[in-house]
């Protein structure tokens, strides 16, 4: 039996594949399972494999010299194919795909779960490939060298056990590896602190140190351009989430970027790019600057503003071509696509790129001048658009509709914070329906949400009578760095305020009502379900908490936990554990206040957020008498899932919960 420590009763919960802890999962699953395992849940859960398992979908490629390159899971490769087709044979209705590695036989042959992780294939020549795998999604993988000539794994060739590796080709014989040495090779958040050159035929024990950050970093990194006459290396070290000090790596000699450390700084061809979290003397939060690299290193500071943003318009993404810069902006969560020349860095608008969609970079060509872009909304389909930075860019591929949208209407709406700020957010759904709402959001680490297709949620809740919400709350990146920064650490109360103060708008506005309002979100957005759940629980009916964070006393000592400290501050300094303590889901659970239902998924296998976060917060409420169903699986890694099937499974517990819960 489990012993159990007074300060903290569930801690025995944390051992991962502890035999009591793994018992207590299974008591917890079965309940779950006979609750919401019914006839309507198989019914969604073939829907579900359907939409995700359809040659009806675009596979999405990138180019490798002659070939495009495609990863591709279906109902008879359920771990899926890496494969190639020619430009030519992709533009026609069936292309000709030449399977270079299969997962599942590789699997079959290996009786090991392999999760494909992906494929650094050597530049230009595209000879070899180090291929990352995981054993049931996990963020740790095993590497193994692949000849992309004879298409097999290379006996006596490069391989790395399972770890957190950090792995790229120097040449065709060396390569720069940052992976678990042993004793003090790693970082605090369990990921490599340094970086060694190992060369083809010599022991990994052997391999010569380059480069050494500290154990409080994040991570160390190395990266290699050999494009031909901007041959380069460098390095990075991430002191913590957000800052990074970048070098380059001259025989011997380290060269430091001098930009911000907690800017995103990338170099192209003679060119340096600097992206701002942060004002930089006169350059607002937000900007993108170029500058010639040769004379940056040398200490010019001859910057050119390429995009600077307003009060609506952010920068969201952009890639290089051989000779331009791609650049996606968003405006009020639209997208705008842009084209860049350097040097004068004039921009025009791409031509043929939908108007009011969220169009993103798929693939742009480094060594050419392709570019493919995806363009959808939440009730079109997704088109992939092909072309070139001249443009026009046309469609050649077209998702189906997964979903009957007859009737649908996209709004967007704005609500005022606690604060006054106005929050926007995207109302999908029939006008004058009293289904159920969903409301949806995440709230971290600058990620933006933007509105784009998704089959499984149109079937599963759309089409059978729901309403779904997302939320652009703060913490995001939808306007910019500042949209995030301002969320951080103290200001983590903001995220929370902001998601509030859309859920009582849609009340307040008609939409739906608190009994029919449940919301959703995993990860960092399982940490906002858990504090809407403890600090908010009269505005919902009911809430989804997928693979959380939910003790915010312990996070940073659990796998990754320690490179988060930036985001939410550091448990173990006073002033921080003072407003940490005020939200952290796990130490704020009443035993007086009525919670509504919660389901909390996690995986067993996921490395990154540890699991013991779900369980030891299921444990809790129930010790408190709430309402609170539970399911792990046991594989899945992150994302909860390790294959079509396993997300069908998931998504199908998810939507039935929400319909037996504020559906009904």
């Amino acid at each position: 039996m489990a012993s159990v420590d007074p300060a903290d009763p569930y801690l025995w919960l944390e051992d991962v594949t502890g035999d009591d802890a793994l018992d207590w999962v299974r008591r917890h699953n079965d309940p779950t399972l006979s609750d919401l395992g019914d006839e309507e849940f198989e019914a969604m859960r073939a829907e579900a494999l359907e939409v995700l398992d359809t040659d009806a979908r675009i596979p999405y490629v990138r180019r490798r010299g002659e070939h495009l390159y495609n990863f591709w899971r279906d109902e008879a490769n359920p771990r899926g194919l890496w494969r190639r087709t020619t430009l030519d044979s992709y533009l026609t209705d069936a292309p000709d795909w030449e399977v270079v590695i299969d997962v599942d036989e590789l699997a079959r042959a290996d009786d090991t779960n392999w999760v494909w992780a992906g494929a650094d294939v050597i530049e230009p020549d595209h000879s070899r490939a180090l291929i990352s795998l995981s054993r049931g999604g996990a963020d740790a993988v095993v590497v193994r060298e692949f000849d992309m000539q004879t298409q097999e794994f290379m006996s006596g060739g490069f391989e790395l056990p399972e770890a957190k590796t950090q792995i790229c080709w120097e040449d065709e014989d060396t390569v720069l590896v940052g992976t678990d040495f042993g004793a003090g090779s790693l970082t605090d958040s369990g990921y490599a602190r340094l970086v060694k050159r190992w060369r083809r035929g010599t022991a990994l024990a052997d391999a010569v140190q380059v480069f050494a950050g500290e154990q409080a970093d994040v991570i160390v990194a190395a990266s290699v351009d050999r494009t031909p006459g901007f041959e380069r290396t460098m390095i990075s070290r991430a002191v913590d989430f957000f800052n990074d000090e970048i070098y380059e790596l001259r025989g011997d000699e380290l060269l430091r970027i001098d930009a911000p450390t907690d800017a995103t700084v990338s170099v192209h061809h003679d060119w340096l790019l600097i992206e701002l979290r942060t004002d930089w003397d006169e350059y607002a939060a937000g900007s993108l600057l170029a500058a010639s690299y040769a004379e940056f290193v040398a200490g010019a500071r001859n910057l050119t503003v390429v995009f600077e943003p307003d009060a609506r318009t952010s920068l969201h993404q952009y890639s290089w071509t051989r000779d331009k810069l791609v650049v996606v902006t968003l405006a009020d969560v639209a997208s705008r696509v842009q084209i860049f020349t350097p040097g004068g860095w004039t921009a025009e608008d791409l031509d043929g790129v939908p108007a009011n969609t969220n169009t993103v970079i798929v693939a742009a060509d480094s060594y050419g001048d392709e570019i493919f872009l995806d363009s959808s909304g939440f009730v079109t389909p997704s088109q992939l658009l092909h072309g070139t930075p001249d443009g026009p860019v046309t469609p050649v591929k077209q998702a189906p509709g997964f979903f009957d949208a007859t009737g649908i209407e996209v709004s967007q709406h704005f609500a005022t914070s606690a604060d006054g700020t106005r929050v926007p957010y995207f109302v999908v759904g029939r006008p004058g329906s009293d289904g159920p709402t969903l409301l949806g959001g995440y709230g971290g680490f600058e990620v933006s949400r933007t509105p784009g297709y998704d089959g499984v949620l149109g079937r599963l809740w759309l089409a059978r009578g729901g309403t779904y919400v997302l939320a652009n709350i703060r913490g995001g990146g939808e306007y910019g760095p500042s949209w995030h920064t301002q969320a951080m650490r103290e200001g983590r109360h903001l995220v929370d305020e902001d998601f509030a103060a859309v859920a009582k708008d849609l009340v307040d506005r008609g939409v739906t009502t608190v009994a029919r309002l449940g919301a959703q979100g995993g990860s960092n957005g399982g940490l906002l379900m858990g504090i809407m759940l403890t600090r908010y629980p009269e505005l919902f009916g009911a809430l989804v908490c997928s693979v959380p964070l939910l003790d915010m006393k312990r996070f940073h000592l659990l796998l990754a936990g320690a490179s988060w400290v930036a985001e939410y501050g550091n448990p173990d300094d006073p002033a921080d554990w003072e407003f940490i303590s005020k939200y952290s889901p796990y130490q704020n659970i009443s035993a007086d206040r009525r919670y509504p239902p919660i389901l909390i998924t996690t995986s067993t296998r996921d490395d990154r957020v540890h699991p013991g976060h779900a369980r030891k917060m299921t444990a809790a409420l129930e010790a408190a008498g709430h309402p609170v169903s539970y399911y792990e699986n046991i594989e899945g890694g992150h994302g909860g899932a390790a294959d079509n099937s396993q997300a069908a499974f998931r998504s199908a517990l998810i939507y039935r919960y929400l319909w037996k819960t504020i559906g009904a």
